[in-house]
This record gives C-alpha cells, sequence and structure tokens, in this order.
C-alpha cells in the first residue's frame, strides 16, 4: 500500500489506459485487457502489476448491490466530539473502523468532526449500530443523521489526469 507521504506515481498514455479499464471491470482477463488497450499481454501484466505494487491499484473488488441484500437505508452521519485531540480523533476513528454497518469516515472540516456513510437493512438496525458507535462513546457530543430517499448517482472511478 502506498505511503501518502511518497510522491504520485508517474503515469504515462498506457498506465492511464490501463487504469480506465480496470475501473470499468477489474476482472477483465490480462488478454482482454492487452486487447482494449493496445499493448502487449506481458507488456499489461507488468503495468498492472507496477501499479499495484506501488499502490495506484488500491484494491480490487466487487460491488454488490445493498438492495439485493436488504440493505436498504443509507444514512449519513455528522459527529461532532467534546474533545478534539489527536488521541480522541484515532480513538473514535478505531471505534467506527470496527462497525461493519460503517462504509466509509472522514475527518473533515470546518463543521463536524466526522462524516461517516452507513449501510443498514433498516431504522431499527440504524439505531442498533448509533448506540454501539455513538452514543456508547463518552467523547461524542453531536450526532446528526440524514437519510438517504434516492442515490442519483455512485460511482467508483475517478477521472484520471492526461497522459504527459
Amino acid at each position: 500500500m502506498m505511503n501518502k507521504n511518497q510522491p504520485a506515481v508517474a503515469l504515462d498514455d498506457l498506465d492511464l489506459r490501463i487504469l480506465n479499464q480496470l475501473q470499468a471491470d477489474c476482472a477483465v482477463t490480462n488478454q482482454d485487457l492487452a486487447q482494449r488497450v493496445h499493448a502487449s499481454a506481458p507488456t499489461c501484466l507488468r503495468r498492472v502489476r507496477r501499479l499495484i505494487d506501488t499502490g495506484v491499484v488500491a484494491r480490487q473488488v466487487a460491488i454488490v448491490d445493498p438492495e439485493k441484500l436488504g440493505s436498504t437505508l443509507t444514512a449519513l452521519v455528522e459527529v461532532t466530539l467534546d474533545v478534539q485531540t489527536e488521541e480522541y480523533f484515532q480513538q473514535f476513528e478505531a471505534a467506527v473502523a470496527g462497525e461493519d454497518a460503517v462504509l466509509q469516515c472522514y475527518r473533515v472540516s470546518p463543521g463536524p468532526d466526522f462524516l461517516i456513510l452507513a449501510q443498514v437493512s433498516d431504522m431499527p438496525a440504524y439505531h442498533a449500530m448509533a448506540h454501539r458507535v455513538f452514543t456508547s462513546q463518552k467523547n461524542v457530543r453531536n450526532v446528526r443523521t440524514f437519510f438517504s430517499i434516492h442515490r442519483s448517482k455512485f460511482e467508483t472511478r475517478l477521472p484520471l489526469p492526461a497522459a504527459g
């Protein structure tokens, strides 16, 4: 995994074409990927390995439709801590990291200390998760939750820079 202090990796046009294809479908075979980006299979495999080794490709995952699994309630949660020190931020982040329903957690500024995206099956599941993660934490001062009624866009693909 790439260290946050490492400089950005230099990418050429072939790397960007490979990344574009992998963001659309990371399950594509190396042979098909090579054909799509107009490179030889060994070159393509070498480039993909380099992109993974340097941390440009952080993970390769399957995106699951939560509704197909009965997880239909999306909660966007603002959390403000009572004491805002690095130690307390890390304690809260550790507690949140252990909660399966929490998909994303961001430390933000200004405003609340954290924005959290959680996915649960229903309101009782949200209340149980909120108790485990928020109300049981002594340092949580304020929690404000917004429930999604419609998702108009969901994208995992990052815009890629121009080659060069």
